[in-house]
């Protein structure tokens, strides 16, 4: 196995460069190797040669140079120009080999210096002796500390890019993420609106058919109650729909839609429903306070929806009762109705109807429940903390 840095795949001009590198060495060091030791010499082509692979099997051709190194002294052969290759692939397992197989390198490079040395203990002084050894060792050492400290810096050089890359990657997981969180809500709220909208106009359409004869001025009451509401249903739409728009200039448009909805047109709200001909009674418990813009949202979409089921399957005659309750810590919505509701199977389609409440309530912090009553009818109760998650307001 190799190390991290060689692990990688080699670009063509480190190729091209080892080529060089080992072409250069073998024609200069090798060839004064050749004129040193004459036969002998072939040695030290056989340290330069394998230089060329020295990057993609940097133990291999570590370990190969020093046997040729051992095979060297154990013929006798003085030191000689071609050695300089067991240098440089001491170097370079330094970098790129795995760090055992560097230490053992080392260590074979400091028993290398006894073995140089020794060839000379019987022809030359013991302060001469010391000093080459010194040198030789000085030598070996430095060559395997530049290279640990190139491989420190390859590997620090490694763990950023990895880091970067890492960080790339999340932020792409949460703009994914953002994306189809803001999909979803924009769902959610056509789904609201139109739901609501047409939920209405369809009552007031069947009203006001079965009036058309007799009685024209409820028809009329009727058909013009469809067209307000479809206004203000296109009016909502064209709202969300710009938020879609990157280029949106909302203060040169006069017709530009109002604020999203909260709390404070909740009334508008029932007295729409109460036109469609549905019993509604509103009233506030508590004292009122303001809400933060995400909160009275929830909160109105709450009561929309409850609304648009009580009209869709209560039955006619049905009465609806609407309560705010300002707590110390929350705001209670609570929806309820006597109609047949209750016998309506509630749908199940993700982020629609009863799930999207609970959805809206879950993003404000706080929770819906929703179900039959007893006795008869049915129940929406929304419990909306004041201080949203994470600070929001």
């Amino acid at each position: 196995m190799t190390g991290i840095l060689a692990a990688r795949p080699l670009p063509a001009r480190s190729k091209a460069f080892d080529l060089l590198l080992a072409g250069g060495l073998t024609m200069f060091f090798g060839f004064l190797s050749l004129a040193q030791e004459h036969w002998t010499g072939v040695l030290g082509l056989g340290m330069l040669v394998p230089l060329v692979w020295r990057r993609s099997r940097p133990e291999l051709v570590f370990f190969g140079v020093a046997a040729v190194a051992v095979l060297q002294w154990l013929g006798g052969a003085n030191l000689m120009a071609g050695n300089v290759g067991l240098l440089v692939a001491l170097y370079t397992i330094s970098v790129y080999g795995e760090i055992r197989y560097s230490r053992i390198a080392l260590g074979i490079g400091g028993l290398g210096v006894l073995m140089a040395t020794s060839r000379y203990w019987s022809t030359s002084d013991w302060r001469q002796q010391v000093t080459m050894m010194v040198a030789l060792g000085a030598l070996v050492f430095g060559v395997w500390a530049f290279g640990e400290r190139r491989r420190t810096r390859g590997l620090y050089v490694a763990q950023l890019e990895e880091r970067a890359a890492q960080l790339e990657r999340d932020r792409d997981r949460e703009a994914a993420l953002a994306v189809s969180n803001e999909r979803t809500r924009i769902a959610r709220e056509i789904h609201d609106v139109v739901a609501h909208g047409l939920s209405i106009m369809i009552v007031q359409a069947d009203g006001g058919l079965y009036a058309a004869d007799a009685s024209p001025e409820q028809a009329k009451k009727a058909l013009a109650t469809i067209g307000d509401t479809g206004r203000a249903s296109l009016t909502e739409m064209r709202k969300m729909l710009g938020l879609l728009k990157q280029d949106t200039q909302p203060d040169l448009d006069p017709n530009q839609p109002r604020p999203q909805p909260g709390v404070s047109s909740l009334p508008e709200l029932i007295d729409n429903v109460r036109d469609a001909g549905l019993t509604v009674a509103y009233e506030v418990r508590g004292e009122p306070r303001n809400l933060p813009a995400l909160l009275g949202l929830t909160a109105y979409r709450i009561v929309q929806e409850g609304l648009t089921n009580t009209l869709k399957h209560a039955g006619p005659g049905a009465r609806t009762s609407v309560t705010l309750d300002y707590g110390h810590e929350m705001l209670t919505v609570v929806v309820t109705d006597d109609g047949r509701g209750a016998a309506v199977a509630p749908s199940t389609d993700p982020g629609h109807g009863l799930v999207g409440m609970r959805q809206r309530a879950s993003i404000s912090g706080g929770t819906v429940n929703a179900g039959p009553k007893a006795g008869g009818g049915y129940e929406v109760v929304a419990r909306l903390p004041y201080n949203l998650p994470g600070g929001q307001q």
